[in-house]
């Protein structure tokens, strides 16, 4: 399980290098000001739960709680539901897609992913014999 969330959080996080990059010097010129302001949002967010991955991962090792496991998926899902959505949301215009408001809906629950994955894993330390 460890090794599945170090390879999982340092995927997620040069992807998070590359968004942040590509946003801060090849968006710039083309999004407005409120649309590079959701992208930032996205890679934010996307960062704050690669470290979360990453803290995981110490916790696994040593520790029979399914609850990291489930923090594990939901941190995962919270990542490509939240912030997936808002880096597409945040291109629409640019990509003269339409319909893409209809995954407006998807950025909260990638937020209530994100909010289950913090509950879950406080709840395994709690059910867990961490020292």
């Amino acid at each position: 399980m460890k090794k599945k969330i170090i390879i999982t959080s340092s995927l997620f996080g040069m992807l998070a290098v590359i968004a942040g990059a590509f946003g801060a010097h090849g968006l710039q010129a083309v999004l407005s000001p409120k649309n590079i302001e959701v992208w930032h949002t996205a890679v934010q967010y996307q960062f704050y739960h690669v470290f979360a991955l990453l803290f995981l991962s110490t916790l696994t090792t040593g520790y029979k709680e399914k609850l990291f496991e489930v923090s594990y998926y939901l941190f995962v899902f919270g990542i490509i539901f939240f912030s997936g959505s808002l880096y597409l949301l945040s291109c629409r215009d640019l990509l003269d897609w339409n319909w893409l408001p209809v995954l407006g809906p998807i950025t909260p629950i990638g937020g209530l992913l994100f909010i289950a994955g913090w509950f879950s894993l406080g709840l395994a330390a709690l059910r867990d014999k961490l020292s």
